[in-house]
């Protein structure tokens, strides 16, 4: 594997100076507009210019089984995977709605589904394999399968950009897949698993503490690499290692990345493993109720958008999010200026009063 292709291009960091002067002429007072201006300054950033826009946002929904579910991880029959499958393609489902609502175009990847779906426009098949095994007993993926699956990322990001799309969003649907983001983050964030792991889909107290011991049993029989890929293919989902790879991608092309719960932030804790600039370009739409979320952000230092206790996963907390970014977007290119608005600048009383302390 080549060094450079896990390079990222970095921030240029000249250009704030001249987008923050041109927030603060904003006819406004001065940071007013609190986390709207910082997405505005980190899009601005991302894009390069004092004049950002988005352009053909897509919503992509990565599904994928898993054979841990055979050790009793989840309380959902497997069979929900593909059945929502089919009902997000027919614009149903939290994430079928809230596209629309917000004007995201989805799409939904079979990156490992245990069914046979009938070509459709929305559908993009990048199946690697009908679901991962079961780690409890041998390695998820092999290192082909997680690269493939990886790639297959990458490459339907860069489809996407090329016709047009600078800001993109991730989901994810698979029963079970909590349990393989709960061992990465436990492995990557060197946390107990016990801190990893929540109800998902809905376990009680003795569920939670089952899943639980089945992935500290995983962990000991198969041990953890220094290698990130490897811990991916050994423990992760092929939905996981799509997402990461889309992230990646994204972020090389200097896209603007929506990042929605817990299984998408495991995707984008690996992504950071790999090189730590993508961070600069994701967006954390919100923390999730599942309790291992609020570390793996703080292990990133990532500041979500929202806290709208969500847990439902399929991108819905990141189309959420979205409009939060036109808004910021539109703030700083279009929002009137003091001179333009005629109201006269008294921003450089704050100045002085913070002086004056």
């Amino acid at each position: 594997m080549q060094q450079n292709e896990f390079e990222i291009p970095g921030i240029d960091e000249g250009l704030r100076e001249g987008i923050q002067h041109k927030l603060d002429n904003k006819a406004k007072p001065v940071g007013s507009l609190g986390r709207l201006e910082s997405l505005a300054m980190q899009v601005a950033l991302i894009q390069n210019t004092l004049t950002p826009e988005l352009r053909k946002p897509v919503m992509l929904t990565v599904a994928s089984d898993h054979l841990i579910c055979a050790e009793g991880v989840s309380p959902c029959p497997v069979e929900i995977t593909w059945q929502q499958v089919l009902n997000f393609l027919q614009g149903g489902g939290g994430i079928g709605l809230l596209s629309r609502v917000y004007g995201m175009d989805l799409h939904v990847v079979d990156a490992g589904v245990n069914f046979d779906f009938a070509p459709h426009p929305k559908l993009i098949d990048a199946k690697v394999r009908k679901g991962t095994r079961n780690f409890l007993y041998e390695p998820a993926m092999t290192m082909d399968e997680c690269m493939q699956a990886f790639n297959n990322g990458r490459r339907i990001v860069a489809k996407f950009n090329d016709e047009g799309t600078n800001i993109i969003g991730f989901g994810e649907m698979g029963i079970g897949n909590t349990t393989p983001a709960s061992a990465l983050m436990s492995i990557i964030c060197k946390l107990p698993v016990k801190d990893c792991v929540g109800p998902g889909a809905g376990l009680d107290k003795d569920g939670v503490s089952h899943k639980g011991r089945v992935i500290e049993q995983a962990i000991a029989k198969h041990g953890v690499s220094e290698n990130v890929l490897e811990n991916l293919a050994c423990f992760g989902g092929l939905e996981i290692a799509t997402i990461a790879g889309g992230m990646f991608e994204a972020a090389a092309r200097r896209m603007v990345i929506l990042v929605d719960g817990f299984i998408t932030t495991a995707g984008m804790l690996v992504a950071s493993e790999l090189n730590r600039k993508v961070l600069d370009y994701a967006v954390f739409a919100h923390v999730s109720d599942e309790q291992g979320h609020h570390k793996m952000l703080e292990y990133m230092k990532a500041d979500p958008v929202l806290a709208f206790g969500l847990r439902l996963g399929e991108g819905t907390g990141a189309a959420l999010a979205f409009p939060m970014m036109q808004g910021a977007v539109a703030v700083l290119s279009e929002m009137t200026s003091f001179e333009e608005a005629q109201v006269v600048n008294t921003s450089h009383i704050r100045f002085e009063e913070e002086a004056e302390k």
